[in-house]
């Protein structure tokens, strides 16, 4: 036998099963019950204040919400598909325990603000959790920075070698990118914490709410300004998928690399076993499988966003049942990106980075070619004319095998009479490395600085 709908007045007919089935919610919506009770208590604060509950009422109410509280947590309760949603099952289940008063909770609100609060308490919570997340991950990439300001390794363009860097400027490249992802998510939060209770159905409640009172006691610093708007609104969660799918952008950009770096013709850094996984075939194979994850579930939550983007585009105000539609994809995307940070925090943590020698940077890429045009344009050559000219240089030792340090004064004047011996200075790895000294450079007393700044920055 179906259990009787909240809306079953109108109704002559019974639900299909096959239709309820369809409809419900619960199977996915049952993870927001704390955030339910939450704010049912805090509405039933919110009725006694108003007189529409008494005391006596408004206690029995909290103490039931409480006590259903104890019973989901410790496993005992059961969710039930036919009452559709996470709400209907704690309302029900509150009558039983506390009989008429229980079907007074519900006075003045509808199940439209009342998930649209559940959801922005689940968010604003999630949303601090990441951030923290990000925050540990930000402090493991400073402390691999901090180890490694003296260790040198080609920097890249189109994947092809450029110039020499310090690897702690490299890997302090993404903790400015993590760093604006931090502000994204604070950002977000702001229009996240705005309380939306009292909006009811679209129109707004009939009775006298203080709705700044709720706000008050559920710590939201403001309230929505339309009822139609708190209720229909899911812009913060799409504002959110659009700060995660970046974030996981960032943190795929780093897999990369670290991918690339841990092979055998990079050989830059050597990750835990902890983080990796072997073959079942290949008896020889370390797999850096935590990284490959990370990147393969990027495309993943730009889905989410792809999702929530179609789900609003041609929804009319106020509340439709598409909706329900919006919380699979959030609460995925930030279950794997949590995920994601923990195991990429866990993995960069443990991670072992060797350094290049010398003599292997100097023979790879001719990484000083900017340096010998720079050195020209110092000794007052136009940079297009340097260019050239180092150009046919480096034409030269492609010709000879030979690389851009194993030249003589001599073949360096056939170039240009320019040419003197302190060029042998700038064809110097370190001495290229530090000769980038403009603030935000990759000359290792700027890389230093800037480590005492993310330092502050990332308490």
């Amino acid at each position: 036998m179906q259990m009787k709908k909240p809306w079953s007045g109108r109704f002559e007919q019974a639900t299909d099963d096959l239709m309820i089935r369809f409809s419900q919610s619960v199977s996915f919506d049952r993870r927001l019950y704390a955030y339910d009770i939450q704010g049912s208590i805090a509405h039933c604060k919110t009725l006694q204040k108003a007189k529409l509950v008494t005391s006596a009422e408004s206690k029995k109410i909290i103490g039931g919400l409480q006590a259903i509280l104890k019973e989901i947590e410790s496993g005992q309760f059961v969710f039930k598909q036919e009452l559709e949603d996470v709400h209907m099952n704690i309302e029900k289940r509150l009558i039983e325990k506390i009989g008429a008063a229980g079907g007074k909770l519900h006075t003045g609100r509808s199940r439209n603000d009342q998930v649209a609060l559940d959801l922005r308490l689940y968010m604003r919570d999630e949303i601090q959790h990441i951030e923290q997340s990000l925050k540990r991950l930000g402090r493991t990439l400073i402390a691999q920075a901090k180890k490694h300001v003296n260790t040198i390794i080609p920097g890249y363009t189109h994947l092809q070698r450029a110039q020499p860097v310090s690897l702690a400027h490299h890997l302090l490249a993404y903790v400015e990118m993590f760093a604006r992802d931090r502000a994204r998510l604070q950002d977000v939060l702001k229009r996240v914490n705005v309380m939306p209770l009292g909006s009811a159905a679209l129109a707004g409640s009939g009775y006298p709410l203080d709705r700044h009172y709720t706000a008050r006691l559920l710590k939201f610093p403001a309230v929505t300004h339309n009822s139609m708007d708190a209720v229909s609104d899911r812009d913060h969660v799409v504002e959110f998928l659009a700060a995660a799918s970046l974030l996981m952008a960032h943190l795929s950009r780093l897999c990369e690399e670290i991918i690339l770096w841990a092979s055998s013709e990079w050989k830059l850094v050597e990750l835990s076993d902890a983080f990796t996984t072997g073959s079942s075939i290949m008896p020889q194979k370390k797999n850096p499988d935590a990284a490959e994850l990370v990147r393969g579930k990027t495309g993943r939550v730009y889905g989410h966003l792809m999702n929530l983007l179609t789900l609003l585009k041609g929804q009319p105000l106020a509340y439709n049942k598409d909706m329900q539609e919006d919380k699979e994809p959030l609460f995925d995307a930030i279950d794997t990106v949590g995920t994601a940070l923990d195991v990429f925090d866990g993995m960069m943590k443990s991670a072992q980075f060797t350094a290049p020698s010398i003599a292997t940077l100097e023979a790879s890429g001719f990484l000083t070619a900017t340096e010998i045009a720079d050195y020209l344009v110092l000794k007052g050559m136009p940079f297009r004319d340097a260019h050239e000219v180092t150009g046919k240089a480096v034409a030269y030792c492609l010709k000879h095998k030979k690389g851009l340090s194993d030249l003589s004064l001599d073949e360096f004047q056939s170039f240009s009479p320019k040419f003197k011996k302190d060029i042998f200075d700038y064809v110097s790895i370190e001495g290229a490395v530090d000769r980038k000294n403009v603030y935000g450079g990759t000359a290792r007393n700027q890389v230093r600085e800037q480590l005492k700044r993310v330092t502050q920055e990332w308490k």
